[in-house]
């Protein structure tokens, strides 16, 4: 018996030819153009309801029927594939109930997802979402509706039928190919040995075994030079004010957008080896639901960049998934001031200098890091038997399986 557990996205290279980039980027112009639409008439609607009292909806319903009117009156808008334009509208209303839920929610302004914007034609890359009936496979090669027609670099064979593709263009100008299939779980055998972790930017995990903490890889600092010399190229051939920009400028931009390009795969590489070893040694795993987006307020700020916790964080979670482990979010809360042997609390926040948990009720001392990972454990309600420096008052102490 096959067990789905959930989707998995499938990333290829497109090799695209000039008339086909040139469809792409027409397609993606409409399909901008109703995004900024969207935001207008939500806009539009909520001052309208903020200077009557009244309460008019602006849903998918009323945004469909926006759509079809326009493109009957605009025949450029017509021109370009419906199929994509509708997928936009969808976007724009999962976009904008995330915000609505976190603010219902009450959640503060640094964990909140913004309210949809208008996307600006030289900041917003191309992004165009198909469903089934936007797009065929056809001897290796993706046609798309509107008569676009690509070449995809198969690097793997997809394991299954896909529901859906993306097709979108990153900053150094490559198109890739985003095809969504049923992921497959593939068991690992059992280990009978649990984990905590807890993230940081000194180690950005710190977990409760020493074979398992990942240190911080620094990517970002050990490129810092060369994205620095790349920064004032920028600066001396930037144009002014009105002029595009010369040739120069252009080359130093795509050198930059490289370098940050590297520095991301090997963040990325990082995080997908370190998941792979905690979810292949330990059956389940307690994470500290941490969002890092507060920190690019604080001094901090570069370092925790640097870290990439939310990356990291997001591939514990896929691979835990993908090979059926129990992977168990705890909300971060007091983790650093409870103690993970008497469970009592300090009356007052640990600095951030103060790298040294002491308990004042049991007289437990401990790395700051590993008792939150410690804490974190306990939470999640796993048994902490066989987990280094874990075990509290009156629990069996087991060997390690």
């Amino acid at each position: 018996m096959t067990v789905v557990a959930g989707h998995a996205r499938y990333t290829y290279r497109l090799r695209v030819s000039s008339a086909a980039r040139t469809a792409l980027v027409a397609e993606w112009g409409r399909c901008r153009w109703v995004w900024n639409e969207c935001v207008a008439k939500s806009r539009a609607v909520y001052l309208h309801n903020k200077a009557s009292g009244k309460k008019q909806t602006c849903g998918p319903a009323e945004l469909d029927r926006m759509l079809t009117a326009a493109r009957k009156a605009i025949p450029w808008l017509g021109e370009g594939s419906s199929v994509v334009q509708q997928q936009v509208i969808r976007d724009f209303g999962r976009s904008r109930a995330k915000a609505h839920k976190d603010i219902k929610e009450r959640l503060p302004l640094a964990r909140r997802a913004g309210m949809p914007t208008h996307k600006k034609k030289r900041e917003a890359l191309p992004t165009l979402n198909y469903t089934r009936r936007g797009y065929r496979l056809k001897d290796g090669r993706l046609h798309l509706a509107g008569g676009i027609v690509v070449r995809v670099v198969w690097s793997r064979e997809l394991p299954a039928e896909p529901s859906s593709v993306r097709v979108y263009q990153d900053s150094l100008g490559h198109w890739y190919g985003s095809f969504v299939v049923p992921a497959e779980v593939q068991p690992l055998p059992p280990t009978g040995r649990v984990l905590g972790v807890d993230w940081g930017v000194m180690q950005t995990a710190t977990t409760t075994s020493d074979a398992h903490d990942l240190p911080h890889a620094e990517h970002g600092k050990k490129a810092q030079q060369k994205l620095t010399g790349y920064d004032r190229m920028m600066a001396r051939r930037r144009p002014k004010k009105g002029q595009p920009a010369s040739r120069g400028y252009r080359e130093a931009q795509k050198l930059r957008a490289k370098a940050f390009k590297k520095v991301a795969r090997r963040r990325a590489d990082t995080g997908r080896k370190w998941a792979k070893k905690v979810v292949r040694d330990h059956d389940a795993v307690a994470v500290e639901d941490f969002r890092p987006k507060f920190l690019a307020k604080t001094t901090m700020a570069r370092k925790a960049a640097d870290a990439a916790i939310g990356a990291t964080k997001a591939a514990l979670i896929s691979m835990g998934q993908k090979h059926g482990r129990d992977i168990r979010l705890v909300h971060p809360a007091h983790t650093t001031m409870d103690c993970a042997q008497c469970d009592a609390r300090a009356k007052h926040r640990l600095p951030l200098g103060e790298r040294t948990y002491t308990c004042t009720a049991c007289g437990l001392v401990s790395p700051r890091d590993k008792n939150s990972a410690c804490v974190i454990l306990h939470r999640a309600g796993l048994n902490p038997a066989g987990v280094d420096g874990a075990r509290p008052p009156g629990a069996q102490l087991q060997e390690a399986a």
